[in-house]
């Protein structure tokens, strides 16, 4: 897994030690400049870490990013300065595991089908049933099957689709009577 730093890094950050200064990282919490040259130092320990939680470069970079910020803006509350690494360390654990618990509940959610949704099976008996039916649509009269179209399937009430074709509404009944008729027959019949 090719892994890019974010500044080149000729060797790892010196960290003083000094009573005094400790003394007064203590009181103000670990300094950004601290805190950046640990970030620089041990940018690619800290990805590879993410790489033994994760799966992709791109999640990882993201990772240790993200640990970085967040330990920036809690800064203060890291009273030892050589606790700064711990604390990076632990902020990528944690978003990993935030990331793969995102992960897990997202494939959990994809893999249930929808309740409304037909299975598989449903889906290719209706398709089977679709294609019957337009099988048999197409057996019937051109008056039978142009006035079962515009009644059923355009939802046309019998005055309008006898107004549509221009024939007497006894004839729109008759026609869809008849249509209905031959349709269950080719409808039953085996295929």
């Amino acid at each position: 897994m090719p892994v890019i730093a974010p500044w080149p890094t000729a060797r790892p950050a010196q960290i003083t030690t000094g009573r005094e200064d400790t003394d007064d990282a203590m009181a103000a919490g670990t300094t950004v400049d601290h805190l950046t040259e640990t970030y620089r130092a041990h940018y690619r320990s800290l990805l590879g870490l993410a790489a033994l939680l994760l799966d992709d470069t791109a999640s990882c970079e993201d990772v240790v990013q993200e640990a970085f910020i967040r330990v920036h803006s809690a800064r203060k509350r890291v009273r030892d300065p050589e606790k700064t690494l711990a604390y990076l360390r632990q902020t990528v654990v944690n978003l990993s595991r935030s990331a793969l618990r995102r992960r897990i509940l997202g494939l959990k959610l994809l893999s249930k089908p929808m309740p409304d949704m037909a299975s598989a099976e449903e889906g290719a008996y209706e398709q089977l049933e679709r294609d019957q039916l337009i099988k048999a649509m197409r057996g019937l009269q051109r008056r039978q099957r142009e006035v079962l179209v515009l009644r059923y399937f355009a939802d046309m009430t019998e005055a309008q689709v006898a107004e549509t074709l221009g024939i007497s509404l006894g004839s729109v009944k008759a026609y869809g009577s008849r249509g209905i008729a031959a349709l269950r027959v080719a409808m039953e019949a085996p295929a």
